[in-house]
């Protein structure tokens, strides 16, 4: 069971051979003051997964949240167009970090682990980030970008997992799963 509407994270999951349904968590998903952006994603993606958990006992629940970081700041998806801008031209010409954090409730038991990618962003014109707004892209994504979608041109290196920046590190997935002895469709008998 996948505790995310996200689609992103459906087409991760689906391109890699899982099979599951979606059970989106709706919980709260403010910053807790002088929480780190790690204790941050990994209370998310634990609490999404504990919250679908409970309606799916007999089911593995599979959490995740992803944060943008820059410096010290968790930039996630941004309130409105004004807010996808601002972000955008602080990560214009920057690195910065892309945490996710990934969940699986199996069993009574919360098994969390977190991948960090570091990506460089080529430095954006106003009108790149104009245009890039305007596209609606950037509406529900952490960072106000999508590495796997337009904004692509606008990034010139990664370090990490390229699926992490994406919303769901599918390699971290599996290692849960597998550890967690759950079977799936990607497994051969």
């Amino acid at each position: 069971m996948l505790a995310s509407a996200s689609p992103r994270r459906a087409e991760l999951l689906t391109a890699a051979g899982f099979l599951f349904d979606v059970d989106a968590a709706h919980i709260d998903e403010r910053l807790l003051p002088t929480e780190s952006p790690e204790a941050h994603v990994a209370r998310l993606a634990r609490e999404k997964a504990e919250a679908v958990a409970l309606r799916h006992r007999d089911q593995p629940v599979l959490g995740a949240d992803t944060v943008v970081v820059l410096g010290e700041d968790v930039l996630g998806k941004p309130r409105d167009e004004a807010d996808a801008t601002r972000m955008l031209r602080r990560l214009s010409g920057q690195s910065h970090e892309v945490l996710t954090a990934v969940a699986l409730a199996w069993h009574g038991a919360v098994h969390t682990r977190m991948a960090r990618t570091t990506v460089w962003m080529n430095a954006l014109s106003d009108d790149d980030i104009s245009s890039y707004v305007a596209s609606g892209e950037p509406m529900d994504k952490a960072g106000a970008y999508a590495i796997q979608g337009l904004a692509s041109r606008f990034i010139t290196k990664i370090d990490g997992s390229y699926t992490n920046v994406v919303g769901l590190p599918v390699a971290i997935v599996s290692e849960l799963l597998r550890r967690a002895r759950v079977r799936n469709s990607h497994e051969l008998s």
